[in-house]
């Protein structure tokens, strides 16, 4: 009879204080709270209690190892006497990269499981209150420490606890998903400059390994940044990584422990000091990818060379065609003038490259400083939009005559005016730059991805090789004797030439300003417009002024006014600030042929359409990148991709990178891209995307959609 009601007053008390009553905590960037597996807990019986964080987005946490900054989370535990609490089971991290640190740690929603076991004697139809002080470091471009005291209710009954209903699911995958010791065989060796980590074992044979990470337990064993160069292997795999700090003093250590991710599936590894074995490599295989540290393992030379190409690439992008008018002007007014044409195209070569060089630097000082910013990092900011599309437009009237830049309208003085069409030369090579940037062309892309997390000697070494691929076609057409006496004579026709060569400008100033109400509202189209005409007004000024002082009259004033005028054209498109941005995802696709749904990117939008078993395509895009905008014109809005959308059920998200964006930074640079457009289909199986190529077809989507249907 007594434990009759001993078991009673248990199941009262498993009603009465069910561990659900536990309040969550508001620390200011996530929401913490303890949350149980069970919903009691039998004497000497052990359980499982979280720390679950809700990440607010563009923000995380850290792991166990934070990796190159950062602090991991704590946990304080105050227990009744006998209880006892185990160490945090940690989910597999993924890598946070940071300018140009690498760190490891969690976005989102979080649990960090922890055993819990009750002592022997515990009393059932008692109710035990556990407590935990919890410690976060909390980081997006800025971090801050905070911190929550927590606590939880739990029963003690006797018998199996009854699972909770909310949070026993949750809790067993965390446990199930969390790294576990695999039937590995690991050993690592240093070889020279590098850390070669060998893993074999029977669960490798045959896996995709393409994903391949080794999260180390040490903070000191490796330089986090660098890339992680996967050579697969019949048995295995080699990780080739670059050696920490651990390593620079003596033979370093004996033992490296830590986390292998292959995508997916995650496996603890302790690795010994030895030989690999040969199973591990491809026996003298190039290496199949290189993952970390925002690029692939290309090294200078290579990184140099795909910046090359994709700077010769970039010349037949659809953001360089305004451009492109200006090239051909130039070059049809001087095409029979070999000694100016040359001394143009290296004028033009060096306003390449010195603009390079500036926006290289200003890139790599910007990272360094914590910014989550990529190539085309400039086309974020509203002021700039609107100066550029000032810029355009007063390029566009000087095309068309409005009023004269480089030389007197009679084109007197032969000396002074070829030194000012140098100038011009170098003017329209820095232009040709600054319309570039929000293009990304194949090779590009994953040689600027590499340039930015290496040294600044390396990045700008990249960044010159662009250059020089990008100013290349224009520079050596200009020592081609042959190509420059196939156009045609200078005559009457090449004015009519220069000002159509116009409307392109026009164009793009037209572009910038769409850009512009995408990101400050439709008030920024006011403002804009009012500078825009004060700005042509002052272009007619300086026209007149030129005008009377080339027939020798007095320009009076006006070309001071004129001058006047242009400063606060300029000084109302850019001060002062413009307003809060506007919701740019839905802008950039609208005036399509046909209608696919899509929705915001969001990692957690991403991880539930794959739990769903559904196919994703992710577009990761920004209104100031005219090959995205091309692409969603030709064919991300036909209509046999909406069928294919439907066919496949696969989900559209949408990363729009128009304005700043911490996550959409993060997830370029985990995929080693500096910019847009990058194109990422998900299979309905999960595992990692497949990147598609810059430029798309109907049929290339058609086929991707379908193929990750069946993977």
């Amino acid at each position: 009879m007594t434990r009759f009601f001993a078991r009673l007053l248990a199941a009262f008390a498993v009603l009465g204080a069910a561990p659900a009553m536990a309040q969550p905590v508001d620390t200011g960037h996530l929401v913490a709270e303890l949350v149980a597996r069970d919903q009691s807990i039998a004497p000497g019986a052990t359980t499982y209690v979280a720390l679950r964080q809700k990440i607010d987005k563009g923000w995380h946490t850290y792991w166990r190892n934070s990796g190159d900054s950062g602090e991991a989370t704590r946990i304080a535990w105050t227990l009744p006497a006998g209880w006892t609490a185990g160490d945090i089971v940690w989910p597999a991290p993924t890598r946070q990269p940071t300018g140009p640190l690498m760190n490891y740690g969690y976005q989102g929603e979080v649990l960090l499981p922890v055993p819990v076991t009750a002592p022997a004697d515990a009393k059932p139809g008692q109710s035990v209150t556990l407590k935990a002080a919890a410690t976060f470091l909390v980081c997006e471009e800025i971090c801050v420490p905070e911190d929550a005291v927590l606590t939880l209710s739990l029963p003690v009954v006797e018998g199996l606890a009854e699972p909770n209903p909310a949070w026993s699911g949750p809790i067993a995958k965390a446990l199930s998903d969390a790294p576990t010791p695999a039937a590995f065989t690991s050993v690592f060796a240093k070889q020279g400059t590098t850390l070669a980590l060998a893993i074999t074992g029977q669960a490798l044979k045959g896996a995709d390994v393409s994903q391949a990470y080794f999260f180390p337990f040490d903070s000191t064993v490796i330089d986090h940044a660098k890339p992680q160069v996967i050579e697969r292997g019949p048995d295995g795999l080699t990780l080739t990584l670059t050696p920490g700090y651990a390593f620079q003093e003596g033979d370093g250590p004996k033992a490296m422990a830590g986390v292998l991710s292959l995508g997916d599936k995650a496996y603890e590894i302790s690795a010994a000091t030895g030989a690999p074995p040969p199973g591990a490599s491809g026996l003298g295989a190039p290496p199949s990818k290189a993952v970390g540290g925002g690029g692939g393992a290309l090294g200078l030379p290579l990184a140099a060379a795909f910046a090359f190409l994709g700077g010769l690439i970039l010349n037949l992008m659809p953001c360089v065609f305004p451009i492109l008018a200006m090239k051909a002007a130039s070059l049809a007014g001087h095409a029979h003038e070999r000694r100016v044409a040359q001394g143009q195209g290296l004028a033009f070569l060096a306003g390449v490259l010195a603009t390079f060089l500036a926006l290289a630097v200003a890139l790599i000082a910007v990272r360094a400083g914590g910014a989550a910013v990529g190539w085309g990092f400039q086309l974020q900011s509203p002021p700039v939009v609107a100066g550029l599309a000032l810029l355009m437009l007063a390029v566009a009237l000087n095309l068309s005559g409005v009023f004269e830049v480089g030389s007197s309208l009679q084109g007197v003085g032969t000396g002074l005016a070829g030194k000012r069409g140098m100038a011009g030369a170098f003017f329209t090579g820095a232009l040709a730059v600054v319309v570039a940037a929000p293009c990304t062309a194949p090779f590009m892309a994953p040689a600027l991805g590499w340039a930015l997390t290496q040294s600044a000697p390396a990045a700008i070494t990249v960044f010159l090789a662009l250059g020089l691929g990008f100013a290349a076609p224009f520079a050596l057409a200009a020592f081609v004797p042959g190509l420059l006496t196939r156009l045609p004579k200078p005559g009457p026709w090449m004015e009519g030439f220069k000002k159509l060569m116009a409307f392109p400008m026009y164009g793009a100033a037209a572009w910038l300003v769409w850009v512009l109400t995408i990101q400050a509202g439709n008030t920024a189209l006011a403002r804009i417009f009012a500078a825009a005409v004060v700005l042509a007004l002052a272009a007619w000024l300086l026209g007149v002024a030129q005008h009377r002082r080339a027939q020798g009259g007095k320009p009076l004033a006006l070309a001071g006014i004129g001058g006047a005028l242009a400063v606060v054209a300029a000084l109302a498109a850019v001060w002062p600030s413009y307003g809060e941005p506007q919701a740019a995802s839905s802008a950039a696709a609208e005036g399509g042929k046909a209608n696919v749904p899509y929705e915001a990117y969001s990692p957690e939008k991403l991880a539930a359409a794959q739990a769903a078993g559904k196919p994703v395509f992710v577009n990761f895009t920004a209104a100031w990148c005219v090959t995205c905008q091309v692409n969603e014109k030709v064919a991300l809005t036909s209509q046999g991709v909406a069928d294919a959308f439907k066919q496949t059920g696969a989900v559209y998200l949408k990363a729009d990178w128009t304005l700043k964006d911490a996550v959409i930074e993060a997830e370029l640079a985990k995929h080693g891209r500096a910019g847009v457009p990058l194109y990422l289909v998900y299979g309905a199986k999960g595992g990692e995307g497949v990147i598609l190529p810059q430029i798309l077809t109907e049929g290339l989507i058609v086929r991707a959609l379908k193929d990750a249907q069946g993977r």
